[in-house]
C-alpha cells in the first residue's frame, strides 16, 4: 500500500510515517516510480509505534523495544535486556515528574509570596 493509504488506515500523517521510517521504526520498499510501498504488517507496526509513543518512549527506545512487541496493544516477548530498558525509562519518567513537582511548588511559593 502507498503512504497515503497507510496514513488513512492508521490515522497517522504521511509526515509522521516518513519520520518513523527515517528513525528506523518502519520499513518501506521503493517502487520503480520512487513511491514508498508498505506491506500489510505496517498497519500493526504503526499502531505499536503510536502506543509506545503514548507511553512516553522516545523513538530511540522504541527502536530497541519494537522487535520485542507482539499484538497491537502492544504486548511484549521479554527479549534480553527489555526489562532493564523499560525500568530505566520508568526511572527517568519518575525523575522528570519529581522535577516538575519541585518546579510547581516553587511557582506556588512565588505566587503566595506576592499575595
Amino acid at each position: 500500500m502507498l503512504i497515503g493509504e497507510l496514513s488513512r488506515r492508521t490515522g497517522v500523517s504521511a509526515r509522521s510515517l516518513r519520520y518513523y521510517e527515517a528513525q528506523g521504526l518502519l520499513e518501506a520498499r521503493r517502487g520503480t516510480n520512487g513511491y514508498r510501498a508498505y506491506d500489510e504488517d505496517a498497519l500493526a507496526s504503526v499502531r505499536k509505534i503510536r502506543a509506545l509513543l503514548r507511553a512516553g518512549l522516545s523513538t530511540e527506545v522504541i527502536r530497541q523495544v519494537l522487535p520485542c512487541t507482539r499484538g497491537e496493544q502492544p504486548g511484549f516477548d521479554w527479549c534480553e535486556d527489555l526489562r532493564a530498558v523499560l525500568d530505566g525509562e520508568l526511572a527517568d519518567l519518575d525523575e522528570r515528574i519529581e522535577a516538575l513537582r519541585r518546579s510547581r511548588g516553587a511557582l506556588v511559593g512565588l505566587l503566595e509570596a506576592r499575595g
